[in-house]
């Protein structure tokens, strides 16, 4: 078992995680709102580490990260487990999910390492398909090593971890691609049982660091594709990250808990217009 980092004993065998801004108070023998990071007598386990639900060979692009090393490929992993609730996932089956409910396979930071360092065609690691903060232990170490491969290690993420681990993780991570979801707390409170401020603030570290940066923007109809809305998430990305901030849009099809219909491409060609007005490298994707 690997002892979880950032997080603090209280009284009575109980835990605090500090790991994202949910900072679950854990009873002794629960988990945390993650479902993977859970207190045994007193002492926080990340129940991930050396377990892996996938791992593929995959475009840049897939992640999605448009300049960052265009036309090459990288090794991508993931867990199980996510610090939201988003009723629209798409990789519901491993992020909704904890250690004991899907098959995992078993593998050391060394035996991945050597995929890396086989796989000729990989720039790296990245860390991607369920959220990356929950086995933030795993992805660091990892990370360690691959840095000193000379290659790449990229983050898919959404973003909600606290300031601390970021700060430890910028060391090591070269390149970010972050869910910005919406532009509005009703709708992160309501649908994916989070905050929008630790978001941005993230976002605005990363950037502030020199690491790439690439947003993405799931558009999902009547729930995040207010114009005004999305004008002032393009104008805030414009003046808090810079034009040069690559925003991708991407089309919303139905999944898991939330049956919406499909995102349209005339509400899609709108929003595009309006963040071209602030942005210089806007994509549209899913379509």
């Amino acid at each position: 078992m690997k002892e979880a980092k950032y997080y603090k004993k209280l009284s009575d065998n109980r835990v605090q995680c500090e790991l994202c801004p949910h900072n679950c108070i854990i009873e002794n023998g629960k988990r945390g709102l993650c479902r993977v990071r859970k207190n045994y007598n007193g002492i926080l386990i990340a129940e991930t580490y050396g377990l892996i639900s996938a791992i593929h060979l995959d475009p840049i692009e897939k992640k999605p990260l448009y300049r960052f090393y265009p036309d090459t490929k990288i090794i991508s992993i993931g867990t199980v487990g996510c610090n939201m609730r988003c009723e629209f996932c798409q990789n519901h089956e491993i992020s909704q999910v904890g250690v004991d409910e899907i098959g995992l396979k078993k593998v050391s930071v060394n035996e991945i390492i050597e995929m890396v360092k086989n796989e000729k065609n990989s720039i790296g690691l990245a860390y991607t398909y369920n959220e990356p903060t929950i086995y933030f232990e795993f992805m660091l170490d990892l990370a360690k090593e691959v840095k000193k491969l000379g290659l790449k290690n990229v983050m898919v993420s959404n973003g909600f971890i606290n300031k601390k681990p970021l700060s430890d993780l910028l060391e090591y991570i070269d390149a970010f691609n972050i869910d910005l979801k919406a532009f509005d707390n009703n709708f992160y409170s309501k649908i994916t049982k989070s905050n929008i401020e630790p978001i941005k603030e993230s976002l605005k570290l990363i950037k502030k660091s020199g690491k790439h940066l690439e947003i993405t923007n799931l558009l999902i109809p009547t729930l995040n594709d207010n114009l005004g809305e999305f004008e002032n998430m393009c104008k805030w990305i414009s003046e808090e990250l810079g034009r040069d901030t690559v925003l991708h849009i991407t089309r919303y099809f139905s999944n898991y808990k939330m049956i919406i219909e499909p995102t349209g491409i005339e509400l899609m060609r709108k929003c595009y217009d309006i963040a071209i007005k602030y942005l210089d490298f806007v994509y549209l994707g899913n379509v």
